[in-house]
Protein backbone atom coordinates (compact mmCIF):
# COMPACT_ATOMS: atom_id res chain seq x y z
CA UNK A 1 0.00 0.00 0.00
CA UNK A 2 1.36 3.45 -0.95
CA UNK A 3 1.35 5.24 2.60
CA UNK A 4 0.36 9.03 0.85
CA UNK A 5 -3.07 6.78 0.56
CA UNK A 6 -3.53 6.34 4.11
CA UNK A 7 -6.36 9.18 5.05
CA UNK A 8 -8.29 7.13 7.58
CA UNK A 9 -8.88 4.97 9.95
CA UNK A 10 -9.90 2.03 8.24
CA UNK A 11 -6.80 2.82 5.63
CA UNK A 12 -4.37 2.26 8.47
CA UNK A 13 -5.88 -0.63 9.74
CA UNK A 14 -5.87 -2.10 6.28
CA UNK A 15 -2.38 -1.63 6.05
CA UNK A 16 -1.39 -3.66 9.24
CA UNK A 17 -3.51 -6.20 8.21
CA UNK A 18 -1.74 -6.27 4.78
CA UNK A 19 1.44 -6.15 6.93
CA UNK A 20 1.35 -8.46 9.56
CA UNK A 21 -2.07 -10.57 9.44
CA UNK A 22 -0.11 -14.04 8.77
CA UNK A 23 2.16 -13.24 12.35
CA UNK A 24 -1.01 -12.24 13.92
CA UNK A 25 -2.79 -15.15 13.04
CA UNK A 26 -0.12 -17.46 14.53
CA UNK A 27 0.20 -15.60 17.29
CA UNK A 28 -3.29 -15.38 17.97
CA UNK A 29 -5.47 -12.66 19.67
CA UNK A 30 -4.51 -13.78 23.52
CA UNK A 31 -0.89 -12.79 22.89
CA UNK A 32 -1.15 -9.86 20.79
CA UNK A 33 -3.70 -8.67 23.40
CA UNK A 34 -0.65 -8.98 25.97
CA UNK A 35 1.70 -7.35 23.53
CA UNK A 36 -0.85 -4.32 23.13
CA UNK A 37 -1.09 -4.44 26.71
CA UNK A 38 2.77 -4.12 26.66
CA UNK A 39 3.02 -1.29 23.93
CA UNK A 40 0.82 0.51 26.92
CA UNK A 41 3.45 -0.16 29.59
CA UNK A 42 6.03 1.48 27.28
CA UNK A 43 4.20 4.21 26.47
CA UNK A 44 3.13 4.85 30.11
CA UNK A 45 7.10 4.63 30.87
CA UNK A 46 8.19 6.73 28.29
CA UNK A 47 5.84 9.63 29.65
CA UNK A 48 6.52 9.34 33.28
CA UNK A 49 10.78 9.92 32.12
CA UNK A 50 8.89 12.85 29.85
CA UNK A 51 10.94 11.34 26.86
CA UNK A 52 8.94 12.89 23.76
CA UNK A 53 10.23 10.97 21.36
CA UNK A 54 9.70 7.73 23.00
CA UNK A 55 6.20 8.72 23.41
CA UNK A 56 5.73 9.14 19.80
CA UNK A 57 6.99 5.97 19.38
CA UNK A 58 5.49 4.13 21.99
CA UNK A 59 2.25 6.14 21.06
CA UNK A 60 2.47 4.43 17.47
CA UNK A 61 3.10 1.02 18.70
CA UNK A 62 0.41 1.31 20.83
CA UNK A 63 -2.04 1.77 17.15
CA UNK A 64 -0.27 -1.03 15.48
CA UNK A 65 -1.10 -3.20 18.13
CA UNK A 66 -4.79 -2.35 18.63
CA UNK A 67 -5.21 -2.26 14.65
CA UNK A 68 -3.85 -5.85 14.85
CA UNK A 69 -6.00 -6.90 17.77
CA UNK A 70 -9.33 -5.42 16.26
CA UNK A 71 -8.22 -7.37 12.57
CA UNK A 72 -7.72 -11.09 14.60
CA UNK A 73 -11.43 -10.42 15.81
CA UNK A 74 -12.94 -8.89 12.65
CA UNK A 75 -13.53 -5.50 14.51
CA UNK A 76 -13.39 -2.84 12.13
CA UNK A 77 -12.36 0.16 14.76
CA UNK A 78 -13.19 3.35 11.99
CA UNK A 79 -16.45 2.18 11.90
CA UNK A 80 -16.71 1.03 16.14
CA UNK A 81 -15.36 4.37 16.77
CA UNK A 82 -17.50 6.47 14.78
CA UNK A 83 -20.56 4.62 16.12
CA UNK A 84 -19.86 5.46 19.88
CA UNK A 85 -17.98 8.72 19.30
CA UNK A 86 -19.36 10.16 15.66
CA UNK A 87 -21.80 11.76 17.68
CA UNK A 88 -19.84 13.49 20.21
CA UNK A 89 -20.03 12.35 23.73
CA UNK A 90 -21.94 9.01 24.16
CA UNK A 91 -22.89 10.05 27.20
CA UNK A 92 -23.76 13.44 27.24
CA UNK A 93 -24.18 13.67 23.65
CA UNK A 94 -22.45 17.00 23.51
CA UNK A 95 -18.98 18.19 21.70
CA UNK A 96 -17.34 19.18 23.16
CA UNK A 97 -18.66 16.94 26.46
CA UNK A 98 -20.37 18.14 29.18
CA UNK A 99 -20.28 15.35 31.37
CA UNK A 100 -19.08 15.98 35.10
CA UNK A 101 -15.30 15.63 35.84
CA UNK A 102 -15.14 12.04 37.23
Amino acid sequence: MDCSQLKSLASFQNLFKELYMSRDLSRGADKTLLWLVSELGELADAYLKQDVNSMKEEAADVFAWLCSFCNLLNIDLEEAVLKKYGNGCPRCSSSPCKCPVR
